[in-house]
């Protein structure tokens, strides 16, 4: 029989019932900063993209709990970036949830370059955050969302290079996921799919940036995903 690893292990036995999530903080890059304002302002602070959406939707259902939504993504940032920060940015803020979505820099910023993408380093970047995340605040939900692309602008650089890229980013986040008991959000199939209505430019307009109805599509797999699961928002 395969031994099951203790991430497995925690979270099938975390998959009771759902418990109150006070504090929900989203991590990332310019895809979850969505232009976030970086004051008080209740306008702006949760930026214009799918954080806002979510945190709409879950805030209306919850008005009586009053849960607090937390954007933290801020633009170019690869994975490294978010671990250089997480201080300051994730373990003070002493969420109950935590969900990152993070890779497409890493590769924007390395597959021009000898030797392209490397997964490897994208992944242990990744791990060790995860790692100081389960040490610091053992019970906080983690969700990490697949990194996703399409066809168009950056991507039309080298359209097969970034494929395999992306594809190495899903497959390290779904081993992350399993390994740390976390919630994996699938995103790339929704955006592959979506293709069939609408062309690639109507979902992401430069191949890696959503635009509103590719935001909205991503909190709506978000939302299922989530709701369904130990993590819920409730």
């Amino acid at each position: 029989m395969a031994e099951v690893s203790q991430g497995s292990r925690e979270q099938k036995e975390g998959q009771g019932s759902p418990q109150p999530a006070r504090k929900i903080l989203f991590q990332g890059d310019s895809i979850t900063d969505g232009n976030r304002g970086r004051d008080a302002d209740p306008n702006h602070i949760l930026g214009h993209g799918y954080v806002f959406w979510i945190a709409a939707e879950r805030g209306l259902a919850l008005a009586p709990q009053q849960p607090e939504f937390v954007n933290r993504g801020i633009s170019g940032n690869r994975a490294s970036d978010l671990e250089s920060r997480w201080t300051e940015d994730a373990i003070d803020l002493q969420p109950d949830t935590i969900s990152i979505l993070v890779g497409v820099n890493d590769i924007l910023t390395s597959i021009a370059q000898p030797g392209g993408f490397a997964p490897a380093g994208y992944e242990a970047d990744y791990r060790r955050l995860l790692e100081r995340t389960r040490r610091e605040l053992p019970a906080v939900r983690l969700v990490l969302c697949e990194p996703f692309i399409l066809p168009g602008g950056h991507t039309d650089f080298d359209w097969a290079a970034w494929k395999a890229a992306a594809d190495a980013c899903a497959s390290a986040v779904r081993r992350l996921a399993d390994e740390f008991g976390a919630v994996f959000v699938p995103l790339q199939d929704a955006f592959d799919d979506a293709c069939r209505d609408a062309p690639a430019s109507y979902w992401i307009w430069d191949g890696v940036h959503p635009t509103t109805a590719g935001h909205g599509l991503l909190a709506r797999r978000w939302l299922e995903t989530v709701q369904a699961s130990a993590a819920a928002i409730v």
